[in-house]
């Protein structure tokens, strides 16, 4: 068995802003945790862009069925449905019955829910498996999320969250163009990828060690000792705050894979290969701003702001870009931001958990961001029908951008100067 992990100090939000102390972890033991995690946190990524170059030939297939063209789609969208609504539910469960256990239970369901459309003949039971597909994933990503939070601490834990999103965008590109490529072979094929997660169960069972929770808190204070315990709340009203902006930036984060083909087309650019290579190249730079997030020493509070503005001029280049090569920089740039932002998001909320609570929390903070992934393309067609293009759309979210942006900026400063001055000493 692995060597026990190292001891995690409790986060705090003072230890994120006065820099996190580094208890750095390495070895051998380390790399295969950190890898079995990543691994596990691109299987939910995994089943939201995997069948989608293959929807069209199942819309072909079930064409009889009434409302296929509700249906189809449904079965791509759904598990981020119930990985939104059901991923706070997990978070209760992992502090409960423990992250280890419920994530190698859910990585093998996850195999046996993916793969059921190879041999189910009705779509309703394909829909069906697919939200079910969704529970999963809710189990897979707040698990791996949170034992990241376990294992690791200060900056390093910084770092691998940052990976976690890197690793995230790297993947879905490869499992789009995997998609593709085995939809070749007929629509059920892409379906056999969902089986991978039966070689990683086995691997966590056995290499993932248990988190212990006496190791887990910071030593009590004598005082401590003799007073009665202090019993600690849940940390709802920062938490929700940190949840609240976390939907607003998915939103953000989402509107650009979502709709630059329709950007593109509304420009005349309908070759597939264009639009794909122009997606391609915008999804790098979420690739970039994580690895900035991860390189950097600046506080995730002090990130947001900047971040926010970044997307924004963005969404501001994209909205007025008179042609196809600007509409993809500003689509750059705003991915750029994306990508720093998602980490700072993450390691902000993580800064406010307590090892007994870190599992719910997490499940929060992850239902909070596929919330925003499921309502992005309906907050941008509201927004189409109100203002008239899908182009003035992109302006009025780049406005919506800078406003988020200015209000935390004054946040942060208001913050600054509510901190207690250090005390002058007198002279002599």
């Amino acid at each position: 068995m692995p060597a026990p992990v190292p001891p995690l100090p409790s986060p705090t939000l003072a230890a994120v802003e006065d820099g996190p102390s580094e208890e750095t972890v390495s070895g051998l033991g380390h790399l295969l945790r950190i890898t079995l995690l990543m691994a596990g946190s691109c299987l939910p990524i995994l089943g939201a862009v995997l069948i989608a170059p293959v929807l069209p030939q199942m819309r072909d297939h079930f064409a009889a069925v009434p409302g296929v063209d509700a249906l189809v789609p449904m079965a791509l969208t759904v598990p981020a449905l119930s990985l939104a609504l059901l991923a706070p539910f997990a978070g209760v469960i992992v502090d409960r019955l423990g992250r280890k256990r419920l994530l190698v239970v859910s990585t093998v369901l996850y195999a046996i829910l993916g793969t059921a459309p190879l041999w189910l003949d009705s779509l309703g039971a394909i829909v069906a498996s697919r939200a079910l597909v969704g529970v999963a994933e809710a189990a897979i990503m707040t698990c791996c999320t949170t034992l990241i939070g376990d294992y690791y601490s200060g900056k390093q834990r910084d770092r691998y969250l940052a990976l976690q999103t890197m690793c995230a965008s790297i993947s879905a590109t490869a499992f789009f163009v995997l998609g593709g490529a085995a939809g070749s072979a007929g629509w059920r094929t892409p379906f056999w990828a969902y089986a991978v997660s039966l070689l990683l169960a086995p691997a966590m069972a056995a290499f993932l060690p248990k988190p212990r929770p006496a190791d887990r808190t910071a030593a009590p204070s004598p005082a401590a000792t003799i007073s009665e315990p202090v019993k600690r709340g849940f940390p709802w009203r920062p938490l929700a705050g940190t949840c609240a902006l976390t939907v607003f930036g998915a939103v953000v984060f989402y509107t650009v894979p979502v709709e630059m083909a329709f950007l593109l087309d509304d420009m005349g650019v309908t070759d597939p290969g264009m639009i794909g290579l122009a997606t391609a190249v915008s999804s790098f730079a979420v690739v970039i701003g994580a690895g900035v997030f991860a390189k950097s020493v600046r506080t995730p509070s002090n990130w947001l702001p900047p971040v926010f503005g970044l997307c924004a001029l963005g969404f501001a280049v994209m909205w007025l870009a008179p042609n196809p090569v600007v509409l993809t920089i500003g689509a750059v740039i705003n991915c750029l931001g994306g990508g720093i932002m998602l980490p700072s998001l993450l390691t902000l909320a993580m800064s406010k958990l307590e090892y007994a609570d870190r599992g719910r929390g997490t499940g929060l903070w992850t239902g909070s961001f596929f919330i925003g992934q499921f309502i992005c393309p309906l907050v941008v067609l509201a927004l189409t029908a109100a203002v008239g293009s899908l182009t003035n759309a992109v302006g009025v979210l780049a406005i919506a951008g800078t406003l988020g942006a200015a209000g935390l900026a004054l946040s942060a400063r208001r913050r600054t100067m509510a901190a207690p001055q250090p005390i002058e000493q007198p002279a002599g």
